[in-house]
């Protein structure tokens, strides 16, 4: 599946690459519903009317995944309530045997990733993943989400960047089509971001099932 000799630099995605994007779609989609219900005394549906077009207002730009966006927005501290319910924030499966091979392999393994710091900080108090990564990189530290070419362009001026020699491994179809038009030559998706949904299809990018199935020898 890959030719690792080909490779000195692998960008990953976090949420549903590396940990299951289980965690993020119950926090969204039925764990703030039920708190902002709570806190506006507000019936359930209400309030999954009210977030639904909320979300959709922002979806895939910058406050999408800004932490501080939906606090005040929401009059709710996301960042608290992420932490009280981190139990359920899991590794997928083999990342930790895959992280440690590259760094075996003398790969360079940067972090790229539209979540917002006080998001990640809970996820890695809770994993320990932060130490395999050489470098993190956010999409709030450039100003730009990786959907955005603007993101790329941003990204090669404080990390080299040598697009012929970088796989790149991402949940979201859109990022890896920013990718693409950059030039990262080798790029991954992931078939079950989330494990309690269904796989997803793609024509054209290959969809890993297993971290194991890439985990250089």
């Amino acid at each position: 599946m890959i030719d690792w000799s080909k490779i000195k630099t692998v960008f990953l995605d976090l949420d549903g690459t590396l940990l299951d994007l289980h965690f993020d779609n119950h926090f969204w989609l039925k764990y703030v519903p039920e708190c902002y219900a709570k806190q506006y005394q507000i019936s359930i549906d209400e309030s999954h009317r009210l977030l639904n077009k909320k979300y959709t207002a922002v979806y895939g730009s910058l406050n999408w995944y800004c932490v501080e966006y939906w606090s005040k927005e929401l009059g709710l501290d996301i960042a608290a309530l992420k932490h009280s319910i981190r139990d359920k924030i899991s590794v997928r499966p083999y990342v930790v045997e895959f992280l440690e091979a590259l760094h075996m392999q003398g790969k360079r393994v940067v972090l790229v990733t539209n979540a917002h710091p006080l998001s990640f900080q809970v996820k890695f108090q809770k994993t320990g993943l932060g130490r395999y990564f050489h470098r993190i990189i956010t999409s709030h530290e450039l100003h730009h989400a990786k959907e955005e070419q603007t993101f790329w362009t941003e990204l090669e001026k404080i990390e080299s960047v040598d697009k012929n020699s970088t796989l790149f491994i991402d949940d979201n179809f859109s990022v890896l089509d920013a990718a693409a038009e950059y030039g990262i030559e080798y790029l991954l998706a992931i078939r079950q971001p989330d494990s309690t949904e269904k796989d997803k299809e793609h024509d054209e990018y290959h969809l890993l099932d297993s971290f194991e199935d890439i985990i250089p020898r």
